[in-house]
């Protein structure tokens, strides 16, 4: 049997880097994907992958992502929407116009996703968003302002985006499931990474400390979870459009099981990218 094709974006480092790890070990072809074009390139050559560089700030590099996968692989078995930051305290937009924690979050895998669509589907694959904890128990997603031009934080444009992630799982699996597409989220945990550590970050001091090794969890156990979705068949041990935390069913908000605002959303995400 060839080996499955699996996609991880944000795999430069952290979480990504850790499952990219685990999967070439385990005999997955994996797709090294990440912003920054030295440390893709360095995670790739340790694991002797292939990598593709894109800033989910610009949509151009997502659809440029896209097309060469399509053009690459005629199969995709994994697509890890793994890529993901949280933003300084200053509002701030990328060049396409959104708001980047909701653009490079929630609104570029999205994209990505949509773009693949067809060859997800022909290949049964499995979507899986990284979520967040922040998401699932304090997330807010308002339909009409979903840019936080009313009310901005970082930490709260941070649990929205994820918040949407979950629910972006939700309606892939209703919308395709019964097509063979399986799509979950997850939350890995606090991670020892370099996951907020940028300049206003609210939750830079955590993450820069000395004793971040003490406070947080490894890379490796935080890409756990990501890593047992990617292996294991839905249906043996998880369910498509769950929410998982250290592979078992994570707490959710109510608006997680909200099956019009994921639809909204949905609809909302086609608008706003001029899809369909």
């Amino acid at each position: 049997m060839p080996a499955r094709t699996v996609v991880i974006t944000g795999a430069s480092d952290g979480v990504g880097t850790a499952a990219a790890r685990a999967l070439t070990r385990a005999g997955d072809q994996v797709v090294v994907v990440g912003r920054s074009p030295d440390k893709t390139a360095a995670v790739a050559a340790e694991l002797g992958a292939e990598h593709l560089v894109a800033d989910f700030s610009r949509l151009d590099d997502v659809r440029a992502l896209a097309a060469a996968l399509l053009a690459a692989h005629p199969r995709i078995d994994v697509l890890a929407n793994n890529a993901g930051a949280i933003f300084a305290n200053e509002r701030s937009t990328t060049p396409d116009g959104f708001e980047s924690t909701f653009q490079v979050n929630y609104l570029a895998p999205f994209l990505l996703t949509e773009l693949l669509h067809d060859r997800l589907v022909d290949s049964g694959a499995t979507v899986i968003n990284t979520s967040s904890v922040a998401g699932a128990r304090f997330g807010r997603l308002d339909l009409a302002d979903l840019q936080s031009e009313r009310a901005y934080s970082p930490t709260r444009a941070y649990g929205a985006s994820k918040l949407a992630q979950i629910l972006h799982a939700k309606e892939l699996d209703r919308r395709y499931g019964a097509q063979g597409l399986a799509a979950a989220s997850f939350h890995p945990g606090g991670i020892a990474s370099n996951f907020s550590t940028t300049d206003g970050s609210p939750w830079r001091f955590m993450y820069r400390s000395r004793l971040k090794n003490l406070i947080l969890a490894s890379t490796d156990k935080g890409a756990d979870t990501l890593v047992w979705l990617a292996q294991t068949p839905p249906h043996q041990g998880w369910e498509p459009g769950g929410y998982y935390t250290r592979r078992k069913p994570g707490r959710t908000v109510p608006a997680a099981d909200d099956a019009t605002l994921a639809a909204g959303l949905w609809a909302r995400s086609v608008e706003l990218l001029v899809l369909g």
